[in-house]
């Protein structure tokens, strides 16, 4: 385990003009660093590195973060890679923490089962080759499928034989334990001796994203329906198939690159668009899909292409899979195979084009093929109708785009023939459910029910404009002092040197007020927690948080497309004045304005109060709107008081 001390050495040594340069053609825009976008297509540079805040910024699509999440992000790293990658790059030692015994006990453990499942993978491809049933049975059986060598050689296929203890022996003249190898599910107990557990079958290795075998998955070859079709590794140490998605070693680049996942169900569907041509497609490892191989797609892409074959039975038993998908923040397509073909069957039969153009063709989001395939059964029927607006709507409640979500309630008002008024009350009563039986809901869904798109939001959430200028003050400028005057005991002026970060820190304490935005919470009570340990907190260390919802939102109020040209001074000779020359201003501006809106705010709840109440009440709560509007009116005052010269 690498020391958190360490990984910060690691990030403050690291130039992020180095590291990005590497990869993306950078040129000098005064402070900073531009160039076209890594992330998305652009003709016109947007993306901007600035080497003193130590992060990038695209203002095109929205990329942002620091040297590590870059290179997580472009080249698909892991955190702990993208450390090692920098050390590397920078000549530091990597010293990772002593482990305990126990630790190292496990670890060595771990190593031994990589070790006997890459040994049995050269096992089952030397069978396959060199051997004449292998090439008779299994090398025969690939052939007819239409896997080519190199496919064969690339995905590491192989042959189990028919000898019932061919691994068994092969292992233990190698010098394995046979328990290593029950234990990484490759032999089973039989009796006083041990069996293969792939015998007769032709072998598919699963790998994980280093591309290391993990486990197996071996096909029958012959018609007794007695056996099963396929069988697979048991769960090991290294292998927990809900974390597994077949192919995603050497899909992750194509992924990224097409921006869109293929997701289909089996091993040779996969190999066959490879063949294809089309390289961005992974398999459920014959599981049902899970959360974790769902975020495992989403590390590359927000897109996910289901690709099915002709069984409407088969897809409506997958919509619960999906609805996961949904509810991950995804965005769902379909695309369904003619009846009695599969991703497979269909590659083999068609030339790479044609199955690239088949599949964008035919690739349609999933509320709308959903919405028409449940609609063939309903017919006429008012009940079926009713159920089948539920079901499409409860899918729709997992959308987390609010934009998408309308466009989907527009698309299935047109197609039920149904109000979209209606749709929108129905979607609010199943929001309140969901919200009303989670225990904890994150911060993107807590605001709401759905409101349709005309309507106004809720007037307590306007108040985050006041504390966005807040934070960003505090992000922006926190290290910086300001002059301001005070008058002494005796009558004297005086001027002190006041801190930006103290200043709004202690007026916001005072008052007590409490930051509505969860985001800006955190961030405060970070801010509060270093004032009472008399710290000021440095300019990257909200920019290199570890929790990436807090970084991307730093970057985000710190960064602007826009500056002021040095032509305004050099050739027009014109002086312009900078947020830094007007810091007191602009923090006694900042908090007036807050609390001008945590008035108006409070306010507006007594007036709807005031509807409601009975008439003694009614003179208490004018009483209390009339001394809210003075405080109001007087703030006001202060704030026409200061003028940014």
């Amino acid at each position: 385990m690498i020391s958190q001390d360490l990984i910060n050495q690691i990030i403050d040594t690291a130039r992020i003009e180095e590291v990005i340069g590497e990869f993306v053609n950078l040129r000098r825009r005064g402070s900073n660093l531009i160039g076209l976008c890594p992330f998305h297509d652009e003709k016109t540079p947007s993306f901007t590195v600035s080497p003193v805040k130590g992060f990038y910024k695209c203002f095109g699509c929205g990329a942002g973060g620091n040297v590590v999440k870059f290179l997580m992000e472009h080249e698909h790293y892991s955190f702990v890679e993208a450390i090692k990658y920098l050390a590397r790059k920078y000549n530091i030692e990597v010293v990772e923490k002593e482990l305990t015994t126990e630790e190292q006990e496990a670890a060595a453990e771990k190593e031994s089962l990589y070790d006997v499942t890459s040994m049995a993978a050269d096992f089952f491809m030397y069978q396959l080759w060199e051997t004449e049933e292998g090439r008779n049975i299994g090398l025969s059986y690939f052939e007819e499928r239409g896997i080519t060598h190199n496919m064969i050689r690339r995905f590491q296929l192989g042959y189990s034989p028919l000898q019932r203890d061919a691994l068994v022996s092969y292992a233990l003249a190698k010098g394995y334990k046979p328990e290593l190898l029950e234990k990484a599910g490759l032999i089973l107990k039989y009796g006083n001796s041990y069996i293969d557990r792939f015998r007769e079958r032709v072998i598919f290795p699963i790998h994980n994203l280093s591309g290391r075998v993990i486990a197996f998955a071996g096909r029958i070859l012959s018609n007794d329906k007695t056996l099963a079709k396929y069988i697979n590794s048991p769960e090991t140490d290294i292998y927990h198939k809900s974390n597994v998605l077949y192919g995603l070693s050497m899909a992750r680049k194509a992924i990224a690159g097409a921006d869109n996942c293929y997701l289909v169900e089996g091993y040779t569907d996969v190999i066959s668009l490879h063949i294809s041509g089309i390289e961005n497609v992974v398999a459920s490892s014959g599981t049902s899909l899970t959360t974790e191989q769902i975020r495992l797609i989403r590390r590359y892409t927000p897109n996910i292409t289901i690709l099915y074959d002709g069984d409407p039975a088969g897809i409506k038993a997958s919509f619960r899979g999906i609805d996961m998908i949904l509810k991950e923040g995804m965005n769902v397509r379909i695309v369904l195979f003619p009846e009695g073909e599969d991703p497979d069957s269909f590659a083999r039969k068609h030339r790479s084009q044609e199955v690239a153009d088949f599949i964008q063709n035919n690739a349609q989001h999933f509320i709308g093929f959903k919405t028409s395939l449940l609609l063939s059964e309903v017919k006429d029927d008012p009940i079926k109708k009713t159920s089948l607006i539920k079901d499409i709507l409860s899918s729709i409640a997992l959308v987390s785009d609010t934009i998408q979500r309308s466009e989907y309630i527009r698309y299935c008002a047109r197609l039920l023939d149904t109000s979209e008024q209606v749709l929108y009350y129905e979607l609010n009563k199943i929001l309140r459910q969901i919200h009303s039986t989670t225990s904890h809901v994150e911060s993107q869904t807590s605001e709401e029910e759905y409101i349709a798109p005309r309507q106004e939001e809720a007037p307590e959430r306007n108040i985050y404009h006041q504390e966005t200028n807040i934070i960003r003050l505090l992000l922006l400028y926190g290290k910086e002092n300001f002059i301001f005057p005070i008058q002494l005991e005796n009558g004297e002026q005086k001027e002190i040197e006041v801190n930006i970060q103290q200043f709004l820190i202690t007026e916001l304490l005072e008052s007590e007020y409490e930051f509505q935005h969860p985001l800006y919470k955190k961030i405060f009570e970070e801010y509060c927690e270093a004032f009472h340990n008399n710290i000021i907190i440095e300019d990257q260390y909200f920019i290199n948080h570890p929790d990436e919802a807090i970084s991307d939102l730093a970057i985000k109020l710190i960064t602007s497309p826009y500056s002021i040209s040095p032509n305004w001074v050099v050739k027009a000779g014109i002086s312009t004045r900078t947020e830094r020359d007007l810091l007191k201003e602009l923090s006694i501006q900042a908090l007036l304005n807050l609390r001008i809106r945590n008035l108006e705010l409070a306010i507006e709840q007594k007036q709807r109060e005031l509807a409601s109440a009975n008439p003694d009440d009614a003179l208490i709560i004018l009483d209390q709107i009339k001394t809210l509007s003075q405080m109001k009116t007087e703030m006001a005052l202060d704030l026409g008081r200061i003028i940014l010269r």
